[in-house]
């Protein structure tokens, strides 16, 4: 089934042809939460878009390992060396334990991402649960003198790793300036560039409440080697694909790569994705401004979990994607929509739920084209909207689109486990829809209440409408 699959490559700034390491296998790797707050919904796009190219990956015949991790140590104010760790300052404003926090934090991503209908990785290591891996790590830099030990920290020699600026396509000189001059600068760091991979508990951090021995003394972490630790241990030194927001590129990712490859002597990632920032009214989402909306206050405004998925298939995970209420209601709308378009077909068909079988194969291929071009979900759905429009058997269709929604992820087989409306009703809300769109308001307000007198009310939603039994 797989065609040539093409993704937008960040190391190469071009879309490339996929080719995996093993034949079928994919090892796929996405930068999780840091788990000290409720994630806003700008965070939980980057979850759907992963889910959105995993569940293509799937459908296009491959055998995912697909790990996403948590952070709850190590990830301090700022991703550089600055700050202070966020899952402590989340303890001390909430007078919990780190361990707390973060079991606290957990439950409600992994609630939210259950709403989202995401699909579940294959292991979702912690951080602090892999301290051994990256102690060993930061050995082995150490030993191939990549590392230095300073009084505060151990910290990764930029200067030795090849080809340091490979993915951020920027000078180092670039990346240096305003590198550690914090309040935590060391004076013993060589450039402004290294980065720590094992902090001391000294100066700044001299009462941190997380700690572990280490062969150089007890500390905690830097929030880079985490990921290029668990990677390592889930995916090996090499993994098809790494995925991550925008704003990982010039440190995150850039550190990840150059610690990993310089310790295991091969390269992190064959292909690097990156999803841009979801914007609200077209600036940025962010808590300090008050709209840093989490999953809980969408659905306060009224609007399911799969709404909000609907609407981040408006936008391709490489765009920035704005985010208003009124979009929202569009959005909403345009499922319902849907939903009501499958409940139709599925009334039409009288086929028993989830037993359709009869797939468009010209359709299909279509839908292939537009998921395998760097995953184009938008263009996908414009598919998905042309078959619905298609002079072709009810019953295809909807065997079709349900299909499809094996990617989309929309939950559409559970339209028709409500599709009650008995077929009298239907007709005359197909009548009512045809005699609107030739503007007769009077004769489509008597079908209205025709509807009415068989205990249905219809709700007109977008370009098309909703039957709810009174």
């Amino acid at each position: 089934m797989v065609l040539d699959l093409k993704i937008y490559n960040t190391l190469a700034r071009s879309k490339e042809k996929f080719k995996p390491l093993g034949p079928g296998k994919i090892k796929f790797y996405q930068c999780g939460p840091t788990v000290y707050w409720t994630q806003h919904i700008g965070n939980m796009r980057a979850v759907v878009c992963a889910d959105f190219i995993i569940r293509t990956l799937k459908y296009l015949g491959y055998d995912i390992k697909f790990v996403r991790n948590y952070t709850d140590v190590g990830h301090l104010t700022s991703d550089e060396d600055e700050g202070e760790d966020k899952m402590e300052k989340a303890a001390k404003r909430e007078k919990l334990s780190p361990r707390e926090i973060a079991e606290k934090y957990i439950k409600i991503y992994e609630n939210d991402t259950r709403a989202l209908n995401i699909i579940e990785p294959s292991e979702k290591p912690k951080a602090s649960e892999h301290i051994q891996e990256m102690i060993e790590m930061i050995e082995i830099l150490m030993d191939k003198e990549y590392a230095y030990k300073t009084d505060l920290a151990v910290y990764f020699d930029v200067s030795k790793a090849k080809d340091y600026t490979k993915l951020s396509k920027q000078t180092l000189e670039e990346m240096s300036v305003g590198a550690g001059k914090g309040e935590v600068a060391d004076a013993e760091k060589r450039d402004p560039a290294d980065f720590a991979l094992w902090f001391f508990r000294k100066g700044k951090h001299e009462k941190a409440l997380q700690y572990w021995p280490s062969p150089w003394g007890d500390g905690f972490p830097g929030w880079h080697i985490e990921c290029s630790a668990m990677a390592k241990k889930y995916l090996g030194a090499t993994m098809d694909i790494h995925m991550g927001g925008v704003e990982h590129i010039s440190i995150h990712h850039t550190n990840e790569i150059a610690q990993s490859e310089s310790a295991n002597n091969a390269p992190l990632a064959n292909y690097w994705i990156h999803n841009e920032h979801l914007v609200v009214d077209g600036r940025k989402m962010a808590k300090s401004e008050g709209t840093g909306y989490s999953l809980e206050e969408i659905k306060e405004k009224n609007f399911s979990p799969v709404a909000l998925r609907y609407f981040f298939t408006q936008a391709h995970y490489r765009s920035k994607q704005n985010f208003t209420w009124e979009a929202m209601e569009s959005a909403r709308n345009g499922l319902k929509h849907l939903y009501n378009q499958v409940r139709i077909l599925h009334l039409d068909t009288g086929c028993p739920s989830g037993h359709p079988v009869s797939v468009n194969e010209e359709y299909k291929n279509k839908f292939i084209e537009k998921i395998s071009d760097d995953f184009n979900i938008p263009q996908a759905l414009a598919v998905a909207q042309e078959l619905l429009k298609a002079d072709l058997p009810d019953k295809d269709k909807l065997a079709t689109i349900l299909d499809f929604d094996k990617v989309f992820g929309l939950k559409l087989a559970d339209a028709m486990a409500f599709a009650e409306a008995p077929k009298e009703v239907v007709e005359l809300a197909k009548k009512r829809e045809a005699m609107r769109k030739e503007n007769k308001w009077a004769e489509a307000d008597i079908v209205r209440e025709q509807i009415k007198n068989l205990g249905y009310e219809i709700e007109d939603a977008g370009k098309g409408y909703v039957l709810k039994k009174i």
